[in-house]
């Protein structure tokens, strides 16, 4: 089996990052010359070019921005195995790096990851943001502790993880101030024929809310849907129609917006998921977690 040269891609590995081979020698106190040969004998090793060469200039071409890419995270990832092998101070912190599935509301997200820094335990927090499938894929490289989901991981994707459900919330429906006259009758059945502001695709959240109204034979007329929960908020105060939030975070959003409740339901239920590598919470920011949800759901 072919062994790879961590020297030479290092070497490879500054250039790119530094633009020439004259910046990265400064850098590894060689001369142009050594460091260029290092270069040759990794190119003839990978029997491919890395650079496009343009007079004294060197341009990454596709295969170079390849290895590139892996070269960063080895590298990386070296320096996190040296930091966590150093001798434990007073003043090291653990690190915990969480992926947040784009559609859950921002304020969800911090009521539930504020324990992870309320703790005993000094914690350095990472936050990451993206749609499920890029999330997984980080979590199978071990570039996450956990994902942040508001639903499962879906069937047929191969990835060893495990989904752990957490949060349980209702839903509340808010109207702005200035359009509560508009409301005719009790909850739900005001919700007819008013304009409705929905989640988008990417939110499990729309599909139970479409759902709930069919159920309950409510039939309102929906304007717009969002993937973005603040944008939605700001269209509602601003009186283009009803719209929901998990009830965890209806204190938030009365204070913070000009809103007032339409009603609360515990028939559509938002949930949220911790997605983990191990079937077992073993960071000590994941433990915090899970105690806080089980004290929430209560």
């Amino acid at each position: 089996m072919k062994q790879l040269n961590y020297n030479h891609l290092y070497y490879f590995y500054l250039i790119a990052k530094e633009g020439s081979i004259a910046n990265a020698c400064k850098i590894l106190h060689l001369t142009p010359q050594t460091v260029s040969g290092q270069l040759a004998t990794l190119e003839d090793y990978l029997g491919i070019q890395l650079f496009t060469r343009i007079g004294k200039k060197l341009i990454l071409n596709e295969h170079g921005k390849l290895v590139l890419a892996y070269a960063e995270d080895i590298f990386s990832l070296g320096h996190e195995l040296l930091q966590n092998l150093e001798p434990s101070t007073l003043n090291q912190k653990l690190t915990f790096t969480v992926g947040i599935t784009d559609v859950i509301p921002k304020v969800f997200s911090y009521e539930f990851l504020k324990p992870v820094l309320d703790g005993d335990i000094p914690i350095k927090l990472v936050c990451r943001e993206g749609e499920l499938d890029y999330l997984l894929a980080q979590l199978a490289l071990n570039k996450l502790d956990v994902i942040l989901s508001d639903c499962p991981i879906p069937p047929g994707r191969k990835i060893k993880a495990y989904n752990h459900k957490t949060i349980e919330s209702g839903l509340t429906f808010y109207i702005a101030k200035n359009k509560v006259a508009t409301l005719e009758g009790g909850f739900p059945a005001c919700l007819n024929q008013q304009k409705l502001l929905i989640p988008g695709e990417q939110s499990s959240m729309r599909i139970s809310v479409i759902s709930w109204l069919k159920d309950n034979n409510l039939k309102p007329n929906i304007v717009a849907e969002f993937d973005d929960s603040a944008l939605t908020k700001l269209f509602g105060q601003a009186g283009y129609g009803i719209f929901c939030t998990p009830t965890i975070v209806e204190r938030h959003v009365l204070e913070t917006y000009q809103v007032e409740v339409v009603g609360r339901t515990e028939e559509i239920k938002e949930q949220l998921y911790l997605i983990t590598s191990e079937r077992k919470f073993k960071h000590p920011a994941l433990v915090a977690i899970s105690e806080y949800s089980k004290v929430f759901n209560q």
